[in-house]
């Protein structure tokens, strides 16, 4: 159980972040639901925790921007006096094949996949540290692991969160603090819904598992990396993916 623990999800109005943001609240976790888009999204993830009996906010901030992301963090540990988990889930594609990819397509999604994580673990470590302990998982993606062909940009964020998370873990081991990654094949979600049924098919035929995950699948491997039953797993990447990295 999660009881008292302080949680932030970014990127949590929809898809894997609000299924994350909901089973952590139904351990017991006080979340964050962070957004940047959508205030009724997010609202609506809030009633839903609340209704269940747990307890959540919905806060908004564009984790890609570095002195926002530092307001957030600071306003979260103001108001709650402590982090304990953080869930680095705000992500977008923005997908073209590489020659014809423009630079604003690749920074937009490295800046945000990536900076993003960057700027909140950044600007929420000190307070780990201070209270030696602190859970902090990174959503990057099989396609962080494989690659993808016209991905170069996602592909690229989601790798570097990898090299990320191992880089922070070694840093923060000995402060009781752990940093894993969670690495998503392709789950049913919003993102996946839209696309081509024949592209549905063909990707289905690269899992051995032949099925899409779940959102639930994800926040299961999230619940238990924050957990303290995964206190001595850190640097790890776990794929969720049905079998496609094996």
């Amino acid at each position: 159980m999660l009881t008292d623990k302080v949680a932030v999800v970014t990127g949590a109005s929809r898809g894997i972040g609000r299924e994350i943001a909901k089973t952590l609240a139904g351990e017991g976790a006080l979340v964050i639901v962070n957004y940047n888009g959508s205030a009724q999204r997010a609202d609506q993830v809030v009633r839903e925790i609340k209704e269940a009996g747990g307890r959540g906010e919905a806060v908004q901030c564009d984790v890609s921007d570095f002195e926002k992301a530092r307001e957030f963090m600071e306003y979260v540990i103001k108001t709650y006096g402590r982090v304990d988990i953080l869930v680095n889930n705000a992500g977008i594609t923005r997908d073209g094949l590489l020659m014809r990819m423009s630079e604003e397509d690749f920074d937009s999604v490295v800046r945000t996949n990536l900076k993003g994580a960057f700027n909140c673990m950044r600007h929420g470590a000190r307070q780990m540290i201070k209270q030696k302990s602190g859970r902090i998982i990174n959503i990057s993606s099989v396609s962080g692991v494989l690659g993808n062909a016209g991905q170069v940009n996602y592909a690229s964020s989601k790798a570097g969160i990898i090299g990320m998370t191992k880089s922070a873990a070694r840093e923060m081991a000995s402060r009781g603090i752990t940093v894993n990654a969670i690495a998503p094949g392709f789950i049913n979600t919003e993102m996946t819904a839209v696309l081509p049924d024949g592209v549905k098919e063909g990707a289905a035929a690269q899992i051995p598992m032949k099925v899409f995950g779940e959102p639930k699948d994800v926040a299961a491997a999230a619940a238990f990396l924050a957990s303290d039953e995964a206190r001595y797993i850190t640097g790890q990447v776990l794929c969720v993916d049905g079998g496609m990295a094996m």
